[in-house]
């Protein structure tokens, strides 16, 4: 466990999602005693929050319904926004009722908050103005209140795409083209923003031991790649043959509204982390690939 916390005592939010489990994991074996918060601890009659977080000195917010788990209707949009935001809310309002307050408070985003237009550190402003680039502006917003409220030290980090064989996107990338089905979505030409499993738990790690790391962080590779040079590159390693595309109009049926995820990337990098001297292991997407197509 780090030195200098005020005890030894994690809780996370999203806990029994694919980052949360690798997360929980990762610290249990470094020392940490995790409290894993579930949805009915986040009841406010109950008080149960309060009580469980009472002497955590990191908290991790990940909660929040998957992004691109089915087609974006109206009622899944409305669970995107109200997973993160309704979470959010109370983990802030639980902070704000502790004696001791934690030594830091790392609340997830995501790079879908940028713009599809410019290249994007952790201090650019160029915002999307769609569905996603409003729930992240929204959700960082009310992560901001423990800072702003109740001086907590707190790290939002901007996630792009993780990748990992325990679950996530990688497996669902992967399949079609072990089998000679994988294709470029579109025309390929979007920016995929994508970090490896390993390389988020060891940033969740360097920003709970780091006193001077506050404000945005993006959890990005520092690798910029297309979803053009990803499918060539899957076709190299897995020596299949690759369909032409996956037209724009057979995602937007799918997917509705959240085809846009697929068909316009950011173009993010990770600055503040690589400024601050932070190792990534897997810097590229060959790396990437060397550890996770088996």
């Amino acid at each position: 466990m780090p030195q200098g916390l005020t005890s030894n005592k994690v809780a996370i939010s999203g806990a029994t999602g694919f980052i949360g489990t690798a997360l929980c994991d990762f610290l249990e074996c470094n020392g940490f005693e995790v409290v894993r918060l579930k949805r009915h601890h986040f009841e406010k009659r109950s008080g149960q929050l309060d009580r469980l977080i009472a002497d955590c000195s990191v908290i991790i917010n990940l909660a929040g319904a998957p992004i691109a788990a089915k087609k974006w209707t109206r009622s899944y949009k409305s669970e995107i926004l109200n997973s993160r935001i309704k979470t959010t809310e109370r983990l802030v309002e639980a902070i704000h009722n502790m004696t001791t307050k934690p030594d830091v408070f790392i609340s997830c985003s995501a790079v879908g908050v940028y713009d599809s237009y410019e290249v994007h550190d952790e201090f650019s402003t160029n915002y999307a103005d769609d569905f996603l680039g409003s729930v992240c502006q929204e959700w960082e917003a009310r992560a901001f209140k423990a800072q702003t409220i109740d001086d907590v030290r707190l790290c939002i980090v901007r996630m792009g795409v993780v990748l990992g064989n325990e679950g996530g996107a990688f497996s669902r990338m992967a399949r079609p083209f072990k089998y000679g089905l994988g294709c470029k979505l579109g025309d390929g030409h979007q920016v995929f923003p994508y970090i490896h499993l390993n390389d988020v738990l060891s940033a969740f790690w360097y920003l709970i031991q780091r006193k001077a790391s506050h404000g945005i962080y993006n959890l990005v590779a520092p690798q910029m790649i297309s979803n053009l040079e990803i499918t060539e590159a899957m076709q190299k390693r897995t020596r299949k043959s690759v369909l032409p595309s996956v037209p724009k109009a057979a995602l937007r049926l799918l997917y509705g509204e959240g085809a846009e995820m697929l068909l316009v990337g950011q173009k993010v990098v990770p600055k503040r982390l690589e400024r601050e001297g932070f190792h990534f292991a897997f810097p590229d997407f060959e790396s990437v690939l060397d550890d996770l197509l088996v």
